[in-house]
């Protein structure tokens, strides 16, 4: 993140930096969120907000004691909760001239091509036009298997699908810590983190306050997949409207996590990497996975030597080594059927077999990397 230039940034707020211990809004803290958010805008920065709260404000509205731990007690706090979430940001932007424009998701939203591509556009039309993007998730309708697990998560997919430049977790703690420092005074911050390795995870505690889902756990997990796309981020938190300001400039109260990736994976490969469902599986010989990790080259019949799954042209599949280790996901140009017939085959005796003026298996436009280098501990490029 460089403040001196124009940035692109997603701020994701929790739960407990929204709403009171027991639940419901706290105007106080949602107003001291949103001049800092302005104050960014004013800087000339690109700003999107994924906020947590929905739950937590609609449970104490619909007479939950405590937050619902079913999902239909979720679902029906979340209806009640979001629309008073969205008109509390609204009510407190008015003050900055800004207009809040909400944007639930589900995994579905990010699975499904058209809808990802929907979601990337419209976001797109919002920043254009000087409207503030305010993204949650779609808590009313989705279900176990659809959901981010937590907004942290969240936050770090709309970064890389909007090629953010940085990625802001607001929580109510200043950072990962060596320990527990509540029961460990002695326990040491980490300003900077430019590899998060298993050491780095097994630091990272379960879950946090009682009115959110995320712990600094998922912060972890959040930051290592921004981090994977080139995007900087920064854990922590921050008092009066400069806070964001000063997060930027490098002197927010938390935890920045860097490294040297520059640049980010282009929205469709994003969508093959990390959102597009595996439909099948084809091994490769060596000299296909040279030609894949290291030589930028497309998939050809002759160096596929199995497939496994029932597919159709125009799916993605997993390829994976001779030892079964996972290259990469590609989008397939034959369906399993006739892949099965030209595995192992010149593009040339693949043409005459099938009748297809076609040569690629699966081509490097449609192909993302993701075997990991063991010695280097680094994903290939």
């Amino acid at each position: 993140m460089d403040s001196s230039r124009k940035n692109r940034i997603v701020v994701k707020i929790g739960s407990s930096s929204l709403t009171n211990p027991t639940g419901g809004l706290s105007f106080d803290e949602l107003k001291g969120h949103t001049a800092a958010l302005a104050k960014l805008r004013e800087a000339g920065h690109e700003v999107i907000l994924v906020s947590s709260g929905a739950v937590a404000a609609g449970f104490k509205a619909l007479g939950f004691p405590a937050r619902p731990v079913s999902i239909d007690g979720k679902q029906a706090a979340a209806a009640v909760g979001q629309g008073m979430l969205i008109q509390a940001y609204n009510e407190c932007l008015q003050e900055y001239g800004l207009i809040g424009a909400q944007i639930l998701l589900t995994r579905n939203d990010f699975s499904r091509r058209d809808r990802y591509h929907n979601a990337y556009s419209a976001l797109q039309v919002l920043l254009k036009k000087g409207a503030l993007p305010i993204i949650n998730e779609n808590d009313t309708i989705a279900v176990d298997e659809l959901t981010f697990g937590d907004n942290d998560m969240l936050s770090a997919l709309v970064a890389g699908l909007l090629h953010a430049d940085g990625l802001i977790i607001l929580t109510d703690t200043d950072g990962l810590y060596s320990a527990d420092p509540r029961t460990h005074p002695d326990a040491v911050k980490f300003n900077l983190i430019e590899e998060i390795t298993p050491e780095i995870e097994e630091l990272a505690g379960g879950a946090g306050s009682s009115v959110g889902t995320g712990g600094m756990r998922s912060k972890i997990n959040a930051a290592k997949l921004a981090l994977s796309l080139g995007i900087d981020v920064f854990v922590g938190r921050g008092s009066g409207p400069d806070k964001l300001i000063h997060i930027l400039n490098g002197s927010g109260a938390g935890t920045y996590f860097r490294n040297d990736i520059k640049g980010t994976f282009k929205s469709r490969k994003q969508w093959i990497a990390f959102h597009a469902p595996s439909s099948g599986m084809v091994q490769v010989d060596s000299g296909a996975e040279s030609a894949l990790l290291h030589r930028g080259k497309s998939l050809l019949p002759s160096g596929v030597i199995g497939v496994q799954g029932t597919f159709s042209a125009g799916q993605v599949v997993e390829v994976t080594d001779l030892d079964g280790r996972l290259l990469g996901k590609g989008e397939i140009n034959f369906s399993s059927a006739q892949l099965q017939k030209i595995k192992g085959k010149s593009t040339a005796a693949s043409r005459e077999l099938l009748q297809i003026d076609r040569d690629e298996v699966v081509h490097r436009d449609n192909w993302v990397t993701l075997y990991v280098d063991e010695n280097k501990e680094e994903m290939v490029k």
